[in-house]
């Protein structure tokens, strides 16, 4: 069994303690929090089980990695501090443990990440002889390993297209609906994942693996926006309320150009409330949904949906990126240290878990 802890029990944290929990060669042996109230509560507890674990979460982030642990699920988030974040994540590292995370975008795509973000792992990796694998569900599987793999049923390929088409009235983080996507600002307000370089940023990563992947140069990445205010005003279970006239879907591409025509396309389409910008793609129910379409002979669409936590979408997306991150532990902890991307890392069955008991 490999000693595994989680960073974090925020939307992602409490995924993945019942991840590592289901994992068959996983030991779940510490769980690290920051708020002062969840500390001393079982992890069991604070994962939403109906049965406690044994391990009692805590704040002494020095006698957790003082215990050298083989293995880390990063799980607090790094959108809006990206700084903490790495350096949290370095510190995991140095001390030995192999680390998977969704926290830091520019990692997804470790050999075109810049100085500042590869050159702290690459130094904790020397130090410590620690591990790093960064992925998520969008920027994550749902535009790398997933449309790859479909693309390989093709007997032409034309083009690529990755979408994400979410209501995200009940993704419960307001960081990063109101501030980074900039639900219920102002239309005159720029959000900053829409700011010029942004979205590639976050998502060129994966239009760089799917072009060395498929074997092909990319001429450049180019961006594309929409964005469309609310008709009406909305309130929603988790963030309150988004007024009238303020913004209330995005719509952007990030497009890796072959040749000239956009052939690797990531597309995503958000709303705080279905009734925003209806003309725009929706998912088959309304809720959410990532979709993979090849384009060529034949032509292949593939829709996943994924519900957690109460049939939430949001919680499902979260799941199913742990589940990926989770999963790829026990492979990361037997290769050699260092920094691996989503073309490194196996995606493989679930060996192990069928007919297991639901955590």
């Amino acid at each position: 069994m490999i000693p595994t802890v989680v960073w974090g029990t925020g939307n992602v944290g409490r995924a993945a303690i019942r991840a590592v929990e289901a994992h068959p060669a996983l030991a779940l042996t510490a769980v690290i929090v920051h708020d002062p109230a969840k500390v001393g509560r079982d992890a069991g507890e604070l994962a939403g089980l109906d049965r406690l674990l044994g391990v009692a979460a805590t704040d002494d982030i020095d006698a957790v990695l003082a215990d050298r642990p083989a293995a880390l699920v990063y799980a607090a988030s790094g959108d809006i501090r990206p700084d903490d974040a790495l350096a949290d994540i370095t510190r995991a590292i140095t001390a030995g443990a192999a680390v998977v995370s969704p926290a830091l975008y520019p990692l997804y795509d470790p050999r075109n990440a810049p100085p500042e973000f590869i050159d702290p792992v690459s130094a904790a990796i020397a130090e410590g002889g620690g591990s790093l694998f960064a992925s998520g569900v969008d920027p994550g599987w749902g535009n790398d390993v997933l449309p790859l793999l479909i693309s390989g049923l093709g007997t032409t390929v034309d083009a690529i297209r990755c979408q994400e088409i979410f209501d995200y009235s009940t993704y419960d983080q307001p960081d990063s609906v109101r501030l980074l996507v900039g639900m219920g600002q102002p239309m005159d307000h720029e959000p900053m994942m829409l700011m010029p370089s942004v979205p590639t940023m976050v998502w060129g990563g994966q239009i760089r693996l799917m072009a060395r992947a498929l074997g092909v140069e990319l001429d450049e990445i180019r961006e594309t926006s929409e964005r469309r205010a609310l008709d009406t005003t909305v309130t929603t279970r988790t963030m309150g309320e988004f007024e009238a006239g303020t913004q209330g879907a995005i719509r952007f591409e990030v497009q890796g150009i072959v040749e000239g025509e956009p052939r690797i396309v990531i597309e995503h389409v958000t709303r705080i409330h279905p009734s925003c910008a209806p003309d725009w793609p929706t998912p088959p129910d309304g809720a959410g949904a990532h979709r993979v379409i090849i384009e060529g002979r034949p032509r292949i669409e593939v829709t996943i949906e994924a519900t957690d936590e109460g049939e939430n979408r949001s919680a499902g997306g979260n799941a199913t990126a742990v589940g990926r991150l989770v999963g790829a532990i026990d492979w990361l902890v037997a290769a050699e240290p260092g920094i691996y991307d989503a073309l490194d890392v196996p995606l493989r069955p679930a060996v192990g878990k069928l007919g297991r008991k639901q955590p």
